[in-house]
């Protein structure tokens, strides 16, 4: 790990990241366990032993949010290639989420991040404090729950796959080589696995 990862992680015990800041890649991934459903709850170590993808959205049934989610359930067996887990995460309520998977037909865990509000997307850099919901941001963590590599977009933009798929064969190709971390400038090439930025949230 970087001195600078190495600094982020120790920064974790005491303060949240930045506000213009996700979770780089080297840091160890923040243990959590959130409901999806009323009688159903997921914590990352579940997936321990393979890569996860976590994707923090604002808002159920908005439209550029119903774009991303809909783009990455489509997408489900690519991700299975890789044995690569989705989990969408946001400040909606478990039953809101119940409603929306059930009415866009998404049929991997979209986690609530309800209470305390916003608490695992705080850990990761993703919570936008003065709206009062997770940012859109995305991170693709590897077996040992280490984040490979992490993109923090516009709120009017969907990100896409593209980004994730690079990492994804990062990991796959076994060199080591983290992705680069994004930012808010720097938008990735939209899906050909994707569909065009929607420029509402």
């Amino acid at each position: 790990m970087d001195k600078s990862a190495e600094t982020t992680t120790s920064q974790q015990t005491s303060r949240y990241p930045g506000a213009d800041t996700v979770l780089p890649a080297g840091t160890p991934a923040p243990p959590f366990t959130l409901k999806s459903l009323p009688d159903r709850s997921y914590s990352l170590s579940d997936f321990k032993g393979r890569p996860v993808v976590l994707a923090f959205y604002p808002a159920d049934w908005s439209p550029v949010c119903g774009d991303e989610m809909t783009l990455y359930n489509e997408m489900r067996d690519e991700f299975a290639e890789y044995g690569a887990q989705v989990l969408g995460v946001s400040v909606d309520g478990q039953w809101c989420h119940k409603a929306y998977a059930e009415a866009m037909r998404i049929h991997f865990p979209l986690l609530s991040d309800f209470e305390p509000k916003g608490e695992v997307s705080r850990r990761y850099g993703a919570y936008d404090s003065d709206n009062g919901f997770s940012k859109r941001a995305l991170f693709v963590i590897d077996a040992n729950g280490i984040i490979q590599w992490s993109y923090l977009s516009p709120l009017d933009v969907n990100p896409g796959a593209q980004g994730i798929f690079r990492a994804l064969d990062e990991l796959t190709a076994g060199g080591g080589e983290r992705a680069e971390v994004g930012t808010k400038r720097e938008v990735p090439p939209g899906p050909s696995r994707e569909q065009p930025a929607d420029q509402r949230l």
